[in-house]
């Protein structure tokens, strides 16, 4: 086992001993921190503040006002105002004031950025394997009295605690530049949002880290399709280039074969695990336990192949 951590160790000190590997977690920063000019920039029309004592007036005056603009613009206006109402009616019937905006609001919105993320790992995850081939030090790995599955095992393990790493470092930096511009509201602080029930008053903490731990799956399977380009091909552009592209177009995908029965086997249908918490399920008989056995299948077989080919690949001519 400690022959293990030693490979995982350098496999974390190589990936981070890159000036690469520091420029994404500078963009990842800069994104957070320009999030947050922009946000307070334009705070007044972006964010709604309430006062202690009249926000039950405040509230029922934004419904009138939304119900006349409705009525006068229809359309997607009013659709989008319908929904606006039935939430501010929930804070009037249930007495719970709205609550401000702050860090942890900008946190939970920020769970967008692990697309970012999934993007940063696919590229170490790529890298990772055809590097060792593309500059021949795959040789110096496997002259050490190491089994070539441990070897792969720590670099596909290595890809997982980069990624680990860096969700948790745009967690913490979005929470921490979020207080410094617009303040903290507490440590488990309560909001109204929309589920499969209707308007509950649920935890933002709680909600926040579901936010983030459902983008987890799509950034392992991505990443672990990557990986498993990388391994077969040894080329880190191709893998690169197919995940994103299949990152970018899955939904496309999943919608163009909607219709057939088939197309609830595509992984894409199956990543988003958050179709089943707000009832948004992209094909009719999908359920939770079934789109777990697909990405488990997937997962197995990415992973398959990957060491298939690794342990059956020549490295005499490299």
């Amino acid at each position: 086992m400690s022959k293990f951590f030693k490979l995982l160790y350098n496999e974390l000190f190589k990936t981070y001993i890159r000036k690469s590997t520091w420029v994404m977690y500078i963009v990842l920063l800069a994104i957070i921190i320009g999030g947050a000019v922009i946000t307070s920039i334009f705070e007044d029309e972006i964010v709604t503040s309430y006062s202690d004592d009249n926000w039950q007036e405040e509230l029922t005056q934004e419904n009138e006002k939304l119900i006349q603009e409705s009525e006068e613009e229809g359309g997607y206006i009013a659709e989008m105002n319908s929904s606006t109402i039935s939430k501010n009616n929930f804070h009037l019937d249930n007495d719970i004031k709205p609550l401000g905006y702050g860090a942890w609001q900008y946190t939970y919105e920020n769970a967008s950025l692990l697309s970012l993320v999934s993007l940063f790992t696919i590229i170490i995850g790529a890298g990772i394997v055809s590097s060792e081939f593309k500059w021949g030090t795959i040789k110096l790995l496997l002259i050490r009295p190491i089994s070539r599955t441990m070897i792969l095992l720590t670099k596909f393990v290595a890809v997982l605690v980069f990624a680990l790493i860096t969700l948790i470092f745009t967690l913490l930096s979005s929470l921490l530049v979020g207080a410094i511009f617009f303040g903290f509201e507490g440590f488990d602080p309560y909001f109204v949002t929309s589920t499969i029930n209707g308007y509950e008053h649920l935890s933002l903490v709680g909600e926040t880290f579901s936010s983030y731990g459902y983008n987890i799956v799509n950034l392992i399977m991505m990443t672990t399709f990557a990986f498993m380009v990388s391994t077969i091909f040894r080329n880190n552009s191709l893998a690169i280039g197919l995940a994103i592209f299949l990152m970018l177009s899955g939904n496309m995908i999943v919608a163009a074969f909607q219709k057939y029965d088939f197309a609830k086997y595509i992984l894409f249908a199956n990543t988003d695990l958050k179709q089943y918490e707000t009832g948004d399920v992209w094909i009719e008989g999908m359920t939770l336990g079934f789109s777990v056995t697909v990405l488990i299948v997937y997962f197995v077989l990415f992973m398959a192949l990957s060491w298939v080919f690794f342990n059956k690949r020549d490295v005499a001519g490299h």
